[in-house]
């Protein structure tokens, strides 16, 4: 089978979707692998380097003309008539895109988005939003450093004593918690919030604060337990308790990590204009959600401003800051999950039996097959 790896081309997107370490693996299995000339520079990755493990280096045309095509993003509409009538294309395609998905029915293609995988045991080494999410809770960490004007760590010297950094994170998810255990090892002192009580555990194990809010009835304290492994929504009162938890924390803090989205939603507002207000002068917000929206209503999508003496950063591709470990992480899983669609002889095919395959299949036949 002929599988296309064609260059990036949304801006500020830096990432590829094969590394030679995957493109090895696939030649292995008989394919023919296409790279399209300079796909993976901006990720460190020479054109060099793929034709040493076999990789045929193409133009555009060619690598986008195969039988499999793998992307990180999205195909643009400038790339659209690049791509075959029947090819499949494998990758982060954002299932909450309607004129994306729809731009990808109209070519008649099969498109599988990888983002939409269960969140299950077996779909794990797939899980391309929290391969993607560690990198980006640790990049926040490293921006935040560089931002903010003072040491992490706490320093004894014979000038005196700098005390450590305070830092606020607010989601504890993937993305938070390589954030908590990155500013840890960085020396800063750390306190993180969550709505679901049951991070606890996970907070304080890498050294950081739970900001705890107590139960005040038996509906909070069964909330907080979940079901089957899950949690609930906390009720309105524990969440206003919550908030008034987090704004104390916050004025105190000298860098804030927000981490909360929603897949096709816009994101929570976590860091409100008063709490902003309240935070000290030459403070940091490193907002992970600026793509949709954001958690701080002054967060700007890819700018950093300074508003009330407090510095927000509006990042809204981290991962891609640190291209090559994360196209490395990222191509692992598409390789993982091409497992699932390549059969043992080698042949594309869709198995409707397979949960993973089902959810991931975006765009078959001229329709859109996502509900």
């Amino acid at each position: 089978m002929l599988i296309g790896v064609p260059a990036e081309t949304v801006v500020r997107e830096s990432r590829v979707a094969a590394t030679p370490e995957t493109v090895k693996k696939l030649k292995a299995q008989g394919h023919t692998v296409r790279v399209q000339s300079g796909a993976g520079l901006a990720a460190s990755v020479t054109d060099e380097a793929y034709a040493a493990v076999g990789a045929e280096i193409v133009d555009a045309a060619t690598a986008w003309g195969s039988d499999l095509v793998l992307k990180v993003r999205v195909p643009s509409e400038a790339e659209m008539p690049l791509l075959r009538a029947g090819t499949t294309v494998v990758g982060m395609l954002n299932p909450f895109d309607a004129a994306g998905l729809a731009r990808l029915a109209t070519a008649n293609v099969t498109a599988y988005a990888l983002e939409a995988a269960p969140r299950t045991t077996r779909a794990q080494s797939m899980d391309v939003l929290s391969s993607q999410a560690n990198v980006a809770g640790y990049k926040a960490v490293i921006m935040a450093v560089d931002k903010y004007q003072r040491f992490f760590p706490m320093l004894m010297t014979a000038a005196g004593t700098v005390k450590a950094a305070r830092v606020v994170i607010l989601g504890v998810g993937v993305a938070g918690l390589q954030a908590i255990a990155t500013a840890k090892r960085l020396g800063a002192v750390i306190e993180a919030s969550d709505v679901r009580p049951s991070v606890k555990e996970q907070v304080e194990s890498l050294g950081a604060k739970f900001i705890d809010v107590p139960f005040e009835t038996q509906e909070e304290k069964e909330a907080a337990e979940g079901v089957g492994g899950y949690a609930r929504p906390m009720p309105a009162s524990w969440l206003d308790r919550q908030r008034a938890e987090v704004a104390k924390r916050v004025a105190q803090a000298d860098v804030v990590i927000t981490t909360a989205l929603i897949p096709g939603r816009a994101a929570p507002v976590l860091v409100t204009e008063d709490m902003v207000k309240s935070m000290k002068a030459g403070s940091v917000i490193i907002d992970l959600a600026a793509a949709q929206g954001g958690n701080c209503p002054l967060t700007e999508a890819d700018q950093t401003v300074v508003k009330h003496g407090v510095t927000l950063v509006g990042e809204t591709n981290l991962p891609a800051l640190v291209a090559a470990d994360a196209s490395a992480l990222y191509a692992r899983n598409v390789l993982d999950f091409l497992k699932l669609i390549i059969d043992t002889d080698g042949k594309l095919h869709i198995n409707r039996e397979d949960d993973i395959v089902v959810a991931c299949l975006v765009a078959h036949e001229g329709a859109v097959t996502r509900k």
